[in-house]
Formats: C-alpha cells, sequence, structure tokens
C-alpha cells in the first residue's frame, strides 16, 4: 500500500491510502480545491478514488467530504451517529454514496476496521486498513490513549499518531482557560510526551514506522514534537531510522508529506 499525509493538523486533516486497485481518503477537512491540488502534486488522479472515510464530524475532518462526493461521485463512510452529526457540513449526498459502516467493512481489496477514540465528538473512531498482509492505522484526536487503541493497531506497519501539543506552550499559551481544558483533558488531544509514551506501547509488538500528525499551530512546533518522541524512544535504548526499531516521522500540516510504500 502507498500512504501520503495531505494535510494532518488543527487547520485541517486528510490522509491518502492507495493499492493496486484501491485509493481512499481518510478525512476531507480542508477545501475540495485543496485536497484535489494535494493529490495532484503527489502525482494521485482525484478522478480514481473510491471512497471518503470520516473520523468525526468536525469541520477540520469533513470540510471538503460533500463537495468531493459530489465532484467524483465518491461513497463516503462513517458511522450512523457521526452522519447524523455531520449531514448539514456535508449538503446534499447522493444516497448511494451514504454508507453507514460500523466496525469492519470492504472497500474493493482493502480491510477496514474502526476503533472507538475518545475525543469530544458524538461517536469518533480511528481506522485499520489492510491489504495484501500490510496494515496501516490512523489514531488521532486521541484524549487518553485506550487499551482498545492500542490492541487495534499494534500489528500496524504504519501507524499516523496524534502528537498535537506540547504541555508547557499550551498552558502558557494564548487559549482562552476553557479551550485549554478541553485540550487537556481525556476527550481532547494527545500531547507529545503522551505520543511517545503511546508509541513505546504499540513498538513491543515488532518494528513500525510512526508518523506524528495533527500538530497544533499555536501549541506545537514540528521540531519539538519530533524530538520529544525522539528522545523518549533513545531513553529505551530504541534505535531511530530506516530499517531500525522505529523509524520516526512528520506529517505536515499545510501541504503532502513523503510519499511512503508500505
Amino acid at each position: 500500500m502507498i500512504f501520503c499525509s495531505l494535510y494532518s493538523g488543527s487547520s485541517g486533516n486528510s490522509i491518502f491510502i492507495g493499492s493496486d486497485k484501491t485509493k481512499i481518503l481518510v478525512d476531507a477537512g480542508l477545501t475540495g480545491k485543496s485536497i484535489i491540488s494535494a493529490l495532484e502534486n503527489i502525482g494521485e488522479d482525484p478522478t480514481e478514488l473510491n471512497g471518503i472515510l470520516i473520523t468525526h464530524e468536525h469541520s477540520d475532518h469533513v470540510k471538503g467530504a460533500g463537495i468531493l462526493s459530489r465532484k467524483f461521485d465518491l461513497p463516503i463512510y462513517a458511522n450512523e451517529k457521526t452522519w447524523v452529526a455531520m449531514e448539514k457540513c456535508l449538503g446534499k449526498i447522493r444516497p448511494h454514496n451514504v454508507k453507514i459502516v460500523e466496525k469492519e467493512f470492504t472497500i474493493q481489496d482493502m480491510e477496514i476496521s474502526s476503533f472507538r477514540v475518545p475525543h469530544d465528538a458524538v461517536a469518533c473512531r480511528g481506522y485499520t486498513v489492510t491489504q495484501g498482509g500490510k496494515k496501516i492505522s490512523i489514531a488521532t484526536d486521541i484524549g487518553v490513549f485506550t487499551e482498545e487503541i492500542r490492541n487495534s493497531i499494534l500489528e500496524s506497519d504504519l501507524v499516523l499518531l496524534e502528537s498535537n501539543h506540547d504541555i508547557e506552550m499550551l498552558k502558557f499559551g494564548p487559549y482562552p482557560y476553557d479551550l485549554k481544558r478541553r485540550v487537556l483533558s481525556e476527550v481532547g488531544h494527545l500531547s507529545n510526551v503522551d505520543a511517545g509514551k503511546a508509541a513505546l506501547e504499540i513498538l513491543k509488538y515488532g518494528k513500525k514506522k510512526i508518523v506524528l500528525g495533527h500538530l497544533s499551530g499555536t501549541n506545537n512546533v514540528p521540531e519539538l514534537a519530533f524530538k520529544t518522541v525522539e528522545n523518549i524512544f533513545l531513553e529505551e535504548k530504541l534505535s531511530i531510522g530506516p530499517g531500525q526499531d522505529v523509524d520516526l516521522a512528520l506529517a505536515s500540516r499545510i501541504r503532502p508529506s513523503s510519499y511512503t510504500e508500505v
């Protein structure tokens, strides 16, 4: 499979996953024009997409989904509660493109499974995508790293894992008090330190590529997120790099990240 984070952050999220037969997006939280441009920039034809998976109803995950569905006749996959919550944001969707799914389903040659994620949305889900013996997992918008998340993603070859904020930057930053409490809560977002600790849990089960994503534009900087998690790995004597114990990378907030074959 091919993985590419088109955009990942508080300003919008969209992930591309492709196989020889199937091409999907996980979330479409920017304008349709931005997502089409990002796909074309990585050499992918948006007319060949087979569907959009939605993690939850917040705007930074669904903003462009309705536009893309209408333009390319694309199915949108989400659980029932999320569908109800996001319908008004999507606009009119052709009935055959409304795909209400729960835990497990398939899109052509991809086997997809969802898992519960604690976040302040009606029914937030992460996803695993399996094809050809390889597995990719998307685990963002996480208030706390649960046993269900760990068990769902531990056998993955690649994990996009939230590393949203630096706790000190958040505490002393410009957000109002109530928003700071929300981000730090068990239905908020995972910090850099917690991302490193979560990654250690799944690295016990084998080598993986960890891509840190959903970074805050206000309460984080890419270099800090990377270094914080890297230091946690080094403290555990893990080797870092392609072919090592863990291959660590960052997903950009504002542009497509490196194209990765899994």
